[in-house]
């Protein structure tokens, strides 16, 4: 019996074979990437590349590793695991100021995506972000950007970082549970989790950064999300390469804002939906809008994340950092132009 991929893969092999001519010279044509997270809305142009043989098709073998959250996939980099992250572009930005330079080359998400709700079983008299003083609130993992976004909402609340417990809940089933038996009273997550909690009623949303007016009201500019990003030796060093995982990526996100929700379910692994089809279809109509339709970096958007993570940590903001050097649209220019060759 054939098996999904592989009617998927049969069915889409003509669309395909048009993009095989475009193969350029690849420096490192096996290589791996760290994800936080796979399974995210948040991450699906990854999956969407990876499900529909884009990176394949670019002559790339990519083995894709999953962690807990950004922060885990970033340390897999830097300890020399693995070769590109996909994950928060604010990461860029905080490796600057480390001395560790990366670069973002393609944008997966317009906006975070990241949604901060409390629990109405332990916090039923919650009123402002203030109340939060002194809780526990489950982040995909601590330092993630799941972490970074509830530091930003309650720095704005006059709320520190230590007057609070971070808990790492991951970003799947685990993170459903911790809110469900009370062993958190708030949680910063993504979808399809959110919606999952939400559709139960374990969920009051306090701030949601999938709606893209909100994400840039929230942070005061807009805010790059997921994206690729590797070290800055690398993108030099291997520009076939890195043109090669642009050119599927910006295909992904062409992709997904032309597809319906039952297409996107034909797609991704069962595990994605959760058990419940009706709120991944959910979560994919609340995400779509934000994530991006051509992989383009905003021109302010490095400046939105500088000032969000130097409202939480005073030495970011004494800081002097180039920002035009965490990112570039080099090779993304190049991937839209292919595509409307």
């Amino acid at each position: 019996m054939l098996n999904r991929r592989h009617l998927i893969t049969s069915a889409l092999a003509s669309a395909a074979l048009p993009h095989l001519a475009f193969a350029q010279s690849l420096e490192k044509s096996k290589l791996t990437l760290a994800v936080g997270g796979k399974n995210l809305f948040y991450y699906l142009p990854l999956t969407i590349a990876e499900q529909l043989g884009y990176f394949k098709d670019e002559g790339l073998d990519v083995t894709i590793v999953d962690f807990a959250g950004g922060s885990k996939a970033l340390q897999a980099v830097v300890g020399g695991s693995a070769d590109v992250v996909s994950g928060a572009f604010e990461h860029t930005v905080n490796m600057q100021f480390k001395g560790q330079p990366m670069r973002a080359f393609v944008l997966q998400g317009l906006a975070p995506q990241v949604v901060l709700g409390i629990n109405p079983k332990t916090m039923p008299d919650y009123k402002t972000v203030a109340d939060l003083r002194g809780k526990k609130i489950g982040v995909t993992a601590p330092g993630s950007s799941t972490n970074v976004m509830v530091n930003y909402v309650l720095a704005k609340a006059g709320v520190k970082p230590s007057e609070v417990s971070f808990v790492g809940v991951g970003a799947a089933n685990g993170a459903v549970a911790a809110m469900r038996s009370g062993q958190i009273d708030a949680i910063s997550n993504l979808d399809p989790v959110i919606t999952l909690l939400q559709r139960s009623g374990d969920l009051k949303i306090i701030s949601d950064t999938r709606i893209v007016s909100e994400a840039e009201k929230v942070f005061g500019g807009p805010m790059p999300a997921a994206c690729l990003y590797a070290p800055e030796p690398f993108v030099r060093a291997n520009p076939g390469t890195v043109q090669a995982l642009t050119n599927a990526i910006v295909r992904a996100d062409r992709w997904i804002h032309s597809a319906g929700p039952g297409d996107v379910i034909k797609v991704v692994p069962e595990s994605y939906l959760l058990g419940d089809r009706a709120v991944y279809i959910d979560g994919f109509l609340a995400a779509q809008k934000a994530l991006s339709p051509d992989g383009m970096f905003p021109t302010a958007g490095a400046q939105t994340a500088y000032r969000a993570l130097a409202s939480v940590d005073p030495k970011i903001a004494a800081a002097k950092l180039d920002l035009d050097a965490v990112y570039t649209n080099e090779f993304v220019k190049k991937a839209n132009a292919r595509k409307r060759g």
